[in-house]
């Protein structure tokens, strides 16, 4: 009963009532269903309706990888539909309300535990034989195997992974009279060689920066900080590792001047694609996803640069980034649930890794396993793209940080990005913001308590 509740709850929330969100899930996936590829003509299948969010260049990529599952078996056919990423919340949780779901959703929104205490998602290592959860448990990489969980039970599992290293342009190295092939191995370092980077007009305005360190999540894991303790189920967040991250941000900043900073970071174009401005040479140094690599090879092909991960400060963490995860879901009251899962365990290479490797190449995606990482598939693309070796070394290590497993997921990563604007434009100290995100996740904790959730 109470998990109906929270189902209808977070309905409500996004149309106000609950006839009308029945009537428009019905609707919706009823058009869905209409406008999804039809299977082709043989003998009936069962058919598994599949929603994800991958658009433009992207959604044939992932056509193809469902084409290949439907052609490796006969029992179920996988019918994809393409929902756009703004809506797709909405119109999940009005399916799941209403009745009538799809049967496996690519998720990216950082909300499976939220999702998971409301009712909204079925376990999935519940389906799991002794060999998978064997081979899921100790053969994938940490951030794979410990995220997706929520009160004992797996209601995602990663398929994709997003980590952070320091890109870096040769060139600038070597005009500053700096070594590029001996990149720095502290995070003092790398911030006083950042300094030595940095340009300035006649006016003193700054033309370049070195090396500009912002975000408080890309930071905070390599001081030996985040954001849960598993211990007790709880945000862990006003804490000595964090503290000294923000404080390493904000300093940072102060002596290159906040207002300078402000005015440098609001004449730079955008940060997507050809416009990123790592491109033009505006930072000899930035902090910055694997996905960058495929882009830069795309709109940037004969640019020199490297990759590095971002070194630990003195007492810190090797190898240490904040990930968001994407992941492969089954909702509750999914109707072909079993062909969900059979499709799930396809893409994300739980059975057959290396196999499944040729798919993550395709997706430029990190490898979930080193028998993935390993495969032929995968060096091949590593020998395209070397850089992603960096990444890779990243993804395997254990001091991966990533959205705490609490039900009040999105509520955290609002506040955690809140307190991080106000400190990093002085409204705040980096002590009063972490005092303010503790309180108010206190107060959220409370409320939600009060409301009958997290009992």
């Amino acid at each position: 009963m109470k998990a109906n509740s929270a189902i209808l709850m977070t309905g409500l929330r996004v149309l106000g009532a609950m006839a009308l969100v029945a009537a428009i899930a019905l609707v919706l996936v009823s058009r869905a269903r209409m406008l999804a590829v039809v299977p082709p003509a043989g003998p009936a299948r069962i058919p598994v309706y599949y929603w994800h969010m991958w658009s433009g260049q992207w959604q044939p990529t992932m056509e193809h990888v469902v084409a290949e599952f439907n052609a490796s078996q006969t029992k179920y056919e996988v019918i994809p539909l393409q929902v756009p990423y703004g809506s797709a919340d909405s119109k999940f949780l009005m399916s799941v309300a209403g009745g009538n779901p799809p049967d496996v959703m690519a998720q990216w929104t950082q909300a499976i535990s939220t999702w998971s205490q409301d009712g909204v998602l079925q376990p999935l290592d519940t389906r799991m034989t002794p060999a998978e959860k064997k081979f899921f448990l100790n053969d994938t990489y940490p951030v794979i195997h410990q995220n997706g969980w929520y009160k004992g039970h797996l209601y995602g599992l990663v398929t994709s992974v997003d980590v952070y290293a320091c890109y870096y342009r040769p060139d600038q190295f070597r005009s500053a009279g700096l070594n590029p092939d001996r990149f720095p191995t502290t995070l003092e370092d790398l911030t006083a060689v950042g300094r030595k980077l940095d340009l300035k007009d006649g006016a003193g305005r700054f033309t370049r920066l070195g090396f500009l360190p912002s975000n408080f999540t890309n930071y905070a894991p390599s001081f030996g900080g985040g954001f849960y303790d598993p211990a007790t189920g709880t945000a862990l967040l006003n804490t000595s590792a964090n503290l000294r991250a923000m404080t390493y941000l904000v300093s940072t900043s102060e002596v290159l001047g906040l207002d300078k900073v402000r005015r440098f970071n609001s004449g730079l174009k955008s940060q997507n694609g050809a416009s990123w401005p790592f491109i033009d040479g505006s930072f000899s140094i930035a902090l910055d996803g694997e996905w960058r690599v495929k882009q830069l090879a795309q709109f940037a092909p004969g640019l020199e640069y490297r990759v590095a991960p971002l070194p630990p400060p003195a007492g810190g963490k090797p190898l240490a980034s904040f990930s968001n995860t994407g992941f492969l879901t089954i909702p509750a009251g999914a109707k072909h649930s079993e062909g969900a899962w059979e499709f799930i365990k396809f893409w994300s290479g739980l059975d057959h890794p290396a196999k499944a490797a040729k798919y993550a190449t395709w997706f430029g995606w990190l490898p979930t396993s080193p028998q993935m990482a390993q495969s032929p598939d995968y060096a091949a693309f590593l020998g395209k793209y070397p850089q992603y070796k960096t990444f890779v070394d990243l993804a395997a290590s254990p001091n991966i940080v990533t959205t705490p497993p609490v039900s009040y997921q999105l509520f955290l990563l609002d506040r955690i990005s809140a307190v991080d604007d106000l400190a990093a434009r002085g409204a705040l100290t980096p002590t009063q913001a972490l005092m303010k995100l503790e309180s108010d996740t206190a107060r959220e904790r409370a409320r939600r308590k009060e409301l009958g959730y997290d009992q």
